[in-house]
């Protein structure tokens, strides 16, 4: 969950400051865009880069643009020295991985050469901001924020070794909050992977379970009783302190961990939930053709922020301005959208979720596509592409693969990690956020490698090795692991829950069912429903019409029978044939029983 950490810039909001008063107006500052052209710019005219990394919906952002960057010494000085540089992080992934655990607004200030001087994190009010561009000009030595970078020794093999998934295990259970619930003790929000690890073990642990379901109320809290969606975080542990921004990330996960939720805890009020914030994203950040719009800010103005806003009711929001919705279409998002729509149909049947998801994958292939199998973040094709995207992707054409059978979303998915695995991999271990550096300067030749997007590939790439046999895609989960695995990595000081998914998912053999029947048997459809409907989250469904040849992967030859049946394979023995969805149900149960 690191990445939603980097995400949130909540450990960037500090206490406002005075403004310095000048007694002339502040010279406007040339904000540049982020090109390959501005170190060499930098170098020629004998100037330090300042980035500034902020977020469409980050509040201290906005105070910071409004107060700090209209200070007229602060201007003088970036006038006098600097080339200012500003970034929204949702537009830039790559970049974004490489500074999120700073939170935004990120400033961070680099020599021509593209080595760091200064990184720090959140709100800097004006005097403290001169102060430090002055320091910079008077002695551009790094400074104490700038940290030699770990060496990262990769593992050989692709498990955890015992001590580390002990480490691992202890800051799992010892970091979960027993008062409140939820992952931590300070600012709140669902960590995904420590709640999908609960899921994973609730019905053969009653402690997890309890701590899944503990969570999944409090979070509640967060959801939007007006319009729906859930806002980004609370600034208190006991879940009553929301900050209102809307963003893409958190909708869509929440979205998939509370139909998860249902679907292993069989609560309605989490199909409730995740209906409500699937709601607000087609009633507010769903395009007209479909798409995925980015995020939904907290305020509407200084007067009218979140607080009040949000605290206003349907008619009342609806005669003011509304907080800004940011309208770009990003590759990522949508591909988390995909996958919280399909998580949705598999836990109600509701065809209406997977047309809409199927929308967005439309609308993805056709304007994000990259040749090879990859996908752009935006419109910019020609700029380096992230593997945010592609992962994120990829990941949404699998679960529409499991939740329908569509073979032509399997081979996009492939095509996915194929094009990850030729152009991310990192030879030492692991897979790098961008393809290859936008900028061969100072810390820019230096691939990032974000446990995160490594935690989530590994997962993706061995879930699609059982769909495809394909010991490529394998091979691409064991890599990022080896990675995943390294003592620096899975260092048990940090809530790192995600390496456990990963560890248990290439070691156990998932929940595997069969439907054996035509797509258009309505018998079929209900054993492959039931099949979607089970409470299990590692799992394998395929569905077999013989009208379409082989399975991808046919490890496992079925007999053609007159009517739908469906197969429960374990080991390396299947059941016999089961033809009603209770009778399935059953079949899973004794198949997942402890021997």
């Amino acid at each position: 969950m690191q990445r939603f950490l980097g995400m949130l810039g909540l450990l960037a909001c500090g206490a406002g400051a005075g403004v310095a008063q000048g007694h002339e107006p502040p010279a406007a500052i040339g904000w540049q865009s982020w090109n390959d052209d501005v170190f060499q710019q930098a170098h020629a005219q004998e100037r330090f880069v300042l980035l500034d990394l902020e977020a469409i919906w980050c509040h201290w952002c906005h105070v910071m643009d409004e107060t700090t960057y209209q200070d007229r010494d602060v201007g003088r000085l970036i006038a006098q020295k600097y080339i200012a540089v500003r970034v929204d992080q949702d537009s830039d992934p790559a970049l974004s991985a490489r500074y999120q655990d700073y939170g935004w607004p990120a400033t961070i200030v680099l020599a021509a050469d593209g080595t760091e001087i200064v990184k720090r994190r959140g709100y800097l009010p004006p005097a403290q901001m001169a102060s430090m561009l002055a320091a910079i000009i008077k002695d551009p030595s790094p400074g104490p924020s700038v940290i030699a970078e770990e060496v990262v020794e990769p593992v050989h093999s692709a498990a955890l070794e015992a001590s580390r998934r002990r480490a691992l295990m202890a800051t799992y259970f010892d970091s979960f909050d027993l008062q409140y619930a939820g992952w931590g003790t300070e600012q709140k929000f669902i960590d995904a992977d420590s709640l999908e690890y609960a899921l994973a073990h609730a019905k053969s642990e009653a402690r997890q379970a309890a701590m899944a379901a503990k969570t999944l109320d409090a979070a509640t809290a967060l959801i939007d009783p007006v319009w729906g969606g859930v806002y980004q975080y609370s600034e208190r542990r006991d879940w009553q302190a929301p900050h209102f921004e809307k963003i893409m990330s958190f909708q869509t996960q929440y979205v998939r961990l509370y139909s998860e939720g249902y679907r292993v805890l069989g609560t309605a009020a989490y199909l409730k939930a995740a209906q409500s914030i699937d709601q607000y994203l087609e009633n507010f950040l769903t395009s007209p053709d479909g798409a995925f719009y980015t995020s939904q800010d907290a305020d509407v103005d200084a007067q009218l922020t979140g607080h009040v806003f949000y605290a206003m009711t349907d008619a009342q929001r609806r005669r003011n301005r509304n907080p800004r919705i940011d309208t770009h279409i990003y590759g990522r998002e949508n591909g988390w959208a995909i996958l919280a729509l399909a998580a949705l149909y598999d836990a109600t049947g509701d065809a209406r979720y997977l047309t809409r998801a199927h929308r967005a994958a439309d609308w993805v292939s056709a304007h994000r596509a990259l040749d090879g199998g990859g996908f752009s973040h935006d419109e910019r094709a020609s700029e380096q592409a992230a593997l945010a995207d592609t992962l994120a992707m990829g990941q949404g054409f699998l679960a529409l693969y499991v939740s329908d059978g569509d073979r032509a979303a399997l081979a996009k998915a492939r095509a996915a990690a194929h094009f990850i695995d030729t152009h991310f991999s990192v030879a030492a271990g692991g897979f790098a956020t961008a393809a290859t550096t936008a900028h061969g300067h100072g810390v820019f030749s230096r691939p990032v490698r974000d446990v995160d997007e490594n935690v989530a590939l590994a997962r993706f790439a061995n879930s699609l090795y059982r769909y495809s046999a394909d010991p490529r895609d394998r091979q691409i989960a064991e890599h990022a692991m080896h990675y995943l695995a390294a003592p620096q990595i899975a260092d048990g000081q940090h809530l790192r829950t995600g390496i456990l998914l990963v560890d248990e998912e290439l070691a156990q053999e998932p929940t595997h069912v069969t439907i054996v029947g035509h797509r258009d048997d309505k018998n079929a459809r209900a054993l492959h429903y039931a099949a979607l409907r089970y409470p299990a989250l590692n799992r394998r469904i395929d569905w077999w019409d013989k009208r379409e040849g082989a399975l991808p992967n046919p490890d496992v030859q079925y007999p053609e029978l007159k009517q739908a049946a469906a197969f429960v394979c374990s080991g390396h023995a299947c059941s016999l044939p089961v033809f009603e969805s209770a009778q399935l149900t059953r079949a899973l149960d004794l198949s997942s029983a402890p021997d």
